[in-house]
């Protein structure tokens, strides 16, 4: 039987999800160590099914700025991708990149926003190659899109894009470790429900 909603996978379903973040995170870790030439692992990603107030609260504050990154992704599996970064992430990697101290999320320059563009595309791109390496998927990702704002106004734009396929979001959280130096992030994935049924459907996973 077909998923009409996301709370209704099942436990393999979930499984094979968190094998995907976590195939996701370790890549997202390998590329982000070559670019900041730095030691890079992903602390024990987790994969949970969330009330879109639930994803927000994981995540942080409502009111706190935050950098994030959105794509769409079309093909054969349609949806969005979004990452979050804080303040400290965002600081460590344009340092490590750019040499330059304590940046104003809300005063990035054209480099500034060009560097952390192209990180959250890096980071976007290792969950869609795990994704597409596991399913035997195509999907083709738009032109990355850089936004500045409070978390809780940064996360309102996936709960209005998707909330006609469920109440809740698929969220992908961890730490990436620079250095010894654990940081936070965020990924949302978020398929529509016909893609979700095509990537189970692909694995082998009667719903």
């Amino acid at each position: 039987m077909a998923i009409s909603r996301y709370e209704e996978m099942n436990e393999m379903e979930m499984d094979i999800l968190k094998e995907i973040g976590s195939i996701g995170g370790g890549n997202a870790a390998t590329a982000l160590s070559s670019l900041l030439s730095a030691k890079v692992n992903m602390l024990v990603p987790r994969v949970e099914i969330l009330e879109f107030n639930e994803a927000l609260a994981k995540l942080g504050d409502p009111e706190e700025i935050v950098a994030a990154v959105m794509v769409e992704m079309t093909g054969e599996v349609q949806g969005i991708m979004l990452f979050t970064a804080p303040e400290e992430f965002t600081d460590e990697v344009v340092f490590r990149m750019l040499g330059k101290t304590q940046i104003s999320l809300m005063e990035l320059d054209e480099i500034d926003t060009s560097v952390l563009t192209e990180i959250g595309n890096i980071v976007i791109s290792s969950y869609i190659n795990a994704l597409s390496a596991l399913t035997g998927v195509s999907v083709e990702l738009s032109v990355p899109q850089l936004a500045v704002n409070m978390l809780g106004g940064i996360m309102s734009l996936p709960m209005a894009m998707m909330g006609q396929h469920s109440d809740r979001i698929m969220m992908v959280t961890g730490e990436f470790d620079i250095d010894g130096k654990a940081l936070k992030s965020g990924m949302l994935l978020l398929p529509d429900v016909k893609s979700l049924n095509i990537l189970m459907k692909k694995l082998g996973v009667d719903s």
